[in-house]
């Protein structure tokens, strides 16, 4: 099991090689654009309901003032306060009545979020994993399952926070401080001019700190898919961890993943917890200010301007600035604390987009499987009721349509291929498969044989050559129709969680119980399936766990059994059964096979001895082809492997 590499440092050890990650600019509108998308109609329900609880919030200071007002007069005029209430109190139910009206929409927002937000994320998971059924096998070759796992656990939990908490709490404070902005310069524009400087200092200091803290926070994020992903590999690989003792290794390896996720998750919350208080107080330093410079404009008799045109300053004018300079800072604290947690919540979002991004696997083919009647004279015709035989359909330019049986004629001319540029993983290789043909495929690991059944199946597509199947190049057939003419059966066996015939009837969904059956029959897996606890309807989980690798091998022969292609391709198919088991399948497979063309891939000779071609390669070349008898009279690599004067690795 090979070591993780650790990521290269940067200078002075500062990370990864390369600039810091940043959020994109446009993740969060994308989201925004998403939630409007999705939900057209409620959204603006939600939006007015949150202004119009932000401005409830607001405006308690307008009626302070008016209320001290009041009072004031009647002081200044020396008449009873009894009489002031017939003006005072029409302005707190006025309050009061907005308040209510406050309530009720402040809880339908709430509703109306919850039922956004699980919505939102679960139209999120369907659009990624429909995505993700159009990626090329590639995708899944080059990344980590644990971090693709990631994406639908801790970056959809953090797009959820973003959704129902982080957004609306923005959207509210900021509506807040605007309003009282507002209502502050209405009243007075020095004592607004006074809180603004603070708001200054609250500015540069937000900037400063939550910057930092949002960088981290996309390296926090994508830390955890690392981690995600490492303990994931550990986990299905535990047997191998245990046989070889590589406990410590193991650990080893995960502290340096999970250092490096602490790492990052302290500096993200470092600066977003220092954030908090250094803003409370910036605010606290600031009431004490208006209230100190309000005493003095008192005191002075300064002048007061403002939209409200009140001359002077008074009581009625500091002692609401006061609330309102506490409600101002608390509110622009508020969005300086959204900050932090939107920019956790962008980067859990923008790795979403990175998979809802990538580019689906290409697919120009045209050429399509139909049913087809077959005439007495040989013509061939469309069949839309299931025939028994199979013809691929052939627009062409000029308007018109040929079809041509399939037979299972299958020939690569002079293929180059690389998994990555420069690296070349076959050589000019031609292999040419003719209607019911037996190819076998022997080689070490690595000379490329698996790699000739990714290329026939277009999981990747050559880098040069040509592949025609009955005479029509694969490139113009729609993939999908290409692989539901193509049976498979690998080396390493993959059973769903569901019963055992759900399994089997997995490699054609509309077979019948009696198909699946039948087919299990045909691959020698009838016998130990008829003597499980509950036989066919035997629920499996975790890739069939309570089977044996044989079991599980037999099984998928079966699935590909059911599916009845006319082309098959086994890679290893009974690497992991005995040899007396081997010799029950053996016979099930030669039936299977029968009228077929089979692409054989082994490690034991005895498998292919009845191939009509065998193919020798090494280092991507076909070195030897013939049979059985030819390439052993020719003493050749087939020789020595045959006779067993050095093996396949």
């Amino acid at each position: 099991m090979s070591k993780p590499t650790a990521a290269p440092k940067g200078p002075g050890g500062r990370g990864p090689m390369g600039p810091r990650p940043k959020v994109k600019k446009d993740t969060l509108p994308r989201v925004i654009k998403l939630l409007f998308q999705f939900y057209p109609k409620l959204i603006p329900i939600v939006i007015f309901c949150i202004i119009f609880a932000a401005i409830v919030n607001a405006i308690p200071s307008i009626f302070t003032q008016k209320v001290l007002a009041v009072i004031t007069t009647s002081v200044d005029n020396g008449t009873p306060l009894a009489e002031a209430f017939p003006q005072i109190l029409p302005l707190i139910g006025i309050l009061v009545g907005l308040y209510v009206v406050s309530i009720s929409l402040i809880t339908l927002q709430s509703q109306l979020m919850a039922y956004i937000t699980q919505g939102f994320l679960s139209k999120m998971r369907c659009k990624m994993f429909d995505g993700m059924q159009t990626l090329p096998i590639k995708y899944f070759d080059t990344h980590k399952h644990g971090d693709i796992m990631s994406h639908y656990t801790n970056d959809i939990d953090t797009l959820r926070q973003l959704i129902s908490q982080s957004l609306p709490s923005l959207l509210q404070a900021s509506i807040i401080v605007v309003t009282v902005l507002f209502i502050m310069l209405y009243y007075s524009v020095p004592m607004t001019l006074v809180v603004l400087l603070g708001v200054i200092a609250m500015f540069f200091v937000s900037k400063k700190i939550g910057g930092g803290s949002a960088k981290y926070f996309v390296r926090q994020q994508k830390s955890i898919g690392k981690t995600e992903g490492f303990i994931q590999e550990m986990m299905n690989g535990q047997r191998v961890v245990k046989v070889f003792c590589h406990e410590e290794a193991a650990q080893e390896d995960f502290d340096e993943l999970n250092d490096a996720l602490y790492k990052d998750s302290y500096k993200a919350n470092a600066f977003a917890n220092c954030l908090g208080p250094i803003i409370m107080n910036i605010g606290n330093v600031l009431y004490v200010a208006c209230a100190l410079i309000g005493g003095v404009f008192l005191v002075a008799n300064v002048p007061n301007f403002g939209l409200a045109m009140i001359p002077k300053f008074s009581i009625d004018i500091v002692v609401p600035f006061l609330n309102m300079t506490k409600q101002f800072t608390g509110n622009v604290n508020q969005v300086s604390q959204q900050i932090n947690h939107i920019a956790m919540g962008l980067a859990g979002a923008e790795r979403l987009f990175d998979l809802m991004d990538q580019e689906p696997e290409v697919d120009d083919g045209y050429v399509t499987l139909v049913n087809a009647n077959v005439a007495a004279d040989g013509s061939i015709t469309e069949s839309h009721a299931r025939t028994g035989h199979w013809a691929w359909k052939h627009p062409h330019k000029d308007g018109t349509t040929t079809y041509t049986l399939l037979r299972g004629d299958v020939r690569l001319t002079e293929v180059d291929f690389a998994y990555e540029e420069g690296k070349p993983v076959l050589h000019d290789v031609s292999v040419y498969a003719e209607p019911g043909q037996k190819v076998a495929f022997v080689g070490s690991t690595g000379a490329g044989k698996t790699t000739i059944t990714n290329l026939i199946n277009r999981f990747y597509d050559i880098a040069d050559g040509k592949v025609r199947y009955d005479g029509i190049n694969i490139n113009k057939i729609k993939k999908s129709d290409l692989r539901r003419s193509l049976g498979i059966v690998l080396q390493d066996t993959n059973l769903f969680t569901g019963t055992v015939i759900d399994n089997i009837r997995y490699g054609n969904l509309d077979a019948s119980d009696e198909d699946c059956r039948h087919a299990a029959k045909l691959a020698g897996a009838d016998d130990f399936i008829t003597r499980l606890p509950q036989g066919y309807d035997t629920p499996l989980q975790n890739n069939g766990a309570n089977l044996s690798q044989g079991q599980r091998q037999l099984i998928a022969i079966a699935r590909a059994a059911v599916a009845d292609p006319p082309v098959m391709i086994l890679d290893e198919a009974t690497s992991s059964i005995d040899t007396r088991t081997e010799a029950i399948v053996q016979r099930g497979m030669d039936k299977l096979m029968e009228g077929r063309t089979v692409f054989v891939i082994a490690h034991r000779l005895s498998t292919i001895m009845d191939a009509d071609v065998i193919m020798v390669l090494e280092h991507g070349r076909i070195i030897e082809r013939g049979n059985h008898e030819t390439l052993l009279a020719q003493k050749g690599t087939y020789y020595q492997l045959y006779t067993g004067a050095f093996e396949l690795e």
